[in-house]
């Protein structure tokens, strides 16, 4: 963290959005901003014209939006530079890389980045850090791409613990919950179902939930063909609510091959107590924790495969109670809210 931006005492932040649209990125920035005002900071949450999910759902959970005249990128920051060099009043909270560019060598700015720079993006990202006061990443293996930031991890809403009691003789339900494509696993997962089908016909299924948003025409083109072996034995449900999947699965699968910056819906299957196998991948190991016995190498379908096999015949067993107590202790609702407030009391003179 920058030593010579420190702030004046925080009473108001505007929160920036990095797109229109709802993403994970966005999700944790309500989570923000509800934390922001329930520690008394009046906060604004500042969105383009269009698209206008994220202003339609601050709206609704009471939060005073500020709206720009803006319908694509390039317009929202060019707007939104002018109104935070002409209208903001206190600190700017950047949530993502495109409102930290848009207001490059601004003041009393947290720089918050949820995703890895790479490519045009790391000189992008040492710019927008420029006179910020605050550089945040959501875990440690951020660090090596943003130094001398500071890891405000993330955090979900607490779930009910799922009902599911798979009957004898069931197939065993495996869920996948996020973005349908390929970086997120999903032809990993695909290959290593259909070598679980064919060597044990019908005791597997998969549950998927999600779809392809922000995903390329080319991706979602080979996650449809590596899905397509298993259609026999996938349930596709679409957007769905995660206790909703939770509900019907035995084993949720996190099975990511890009490195993950974080991993929030890891951290929702710990809250709703459903046993969690994930990847190596990036952040993922640090959200269940190292010692987790469901780690597996990612990119590696016959490795997959095999632990999963190890979950259902219960060689490999992940307890759920260990699972909630660490989502409890690290990622949980009251934990985001005390390291908000500790960032913030570091942050005032």
């Amino acid at each position: 963290m920058p030593q010579n931006a420190r702030l004046r005492a925080v009473t108001d932040v505007a929160i920036a959005t990095n797109n229109g649209d709802i993403g994970g990125g966005e999700v944790m920035m309500l989570r923000i901003a509800t934390a922001l005002r329930e520690r008394g900071i009046r906060v604004t949450v500042v969105v383009p014209r269009a698209p206008d999910a994220v202003a339609q759902v601050a709206m609704h959970a009471g939060h005073t939006v500020a709206v720009l005249d803006a319908d694509d990128r390039p317009e929202w920051m060019r707007a939104l530079r002018r109104w935070d060099a002409r209208r903001r009043t206190g600190v700017l909270w950047c949530n993502g890389l495109v409102p930290a560019v848009a207001t490059a060598g601004h003041r009393r700015r947290v720089v918050h980045l949820h995703q890895r720079p790479t490519g045009i993006h790391r000189p992008l990202s040492v710019m927008a850090r420029a006179r910020a006061s605050a550089v945040l990443v959501p875990s440690r293996s951020m660090l090596a791409e943003v130094p001398h930031a500071r890891v405000l991890p993330n955090w979900t809403d607490p779930l009910p613990a799922t009902t599911r009691l798979r009957a004898p003789g069931d197939p065993f339900v495996v869920g996948f919950l996020g973005r349908v494509s390929m970086d997120k696993g999903i032809g990993v997962l695909a290959e290593a179902l259909r070598m679980l089908d064919q060597r044990h016909p019908g005791a597997f299924r998969l549950a998927l939930g999600g779809e392809s948003r922000f995903v390329s025409d080319a991706s979602v083109a080979a996650s449809e063909a590596a899905l397509a072996p298993i259609a026999p034995i996938t349930d596709r449900l679409g957007w769905i609510d995660p206790a909703d999947l939770f509900d019907r699965i035995d084993l949720l699968v996190v099975p990511s091959v890009q490195p993950e910056t974080f991993g929030l819906v890891a951290a929702e299957g710990m809250s709703a107590r459903v046993p969690v196998l994930v990847t190596d991948a990036g952040a993922l190991p640090e959200v269940v924790g190292d010692e987790h016995p469901l780690i597996v190498t990612a990119g590696d379908p016959t490795a997959l495969a095999e632990k999963i096999v190890a979950a259902s015949d219960g060689r490999l067993r992940a307890d759920v109670d260990a699972q909630y107590a660490r989502w409890l202790t690290c990622f949980s609702p009251d934990t985001g809210a005390r390291h908000v407030r500790e960032l913030l009391s570091e942050l005032a003179p």
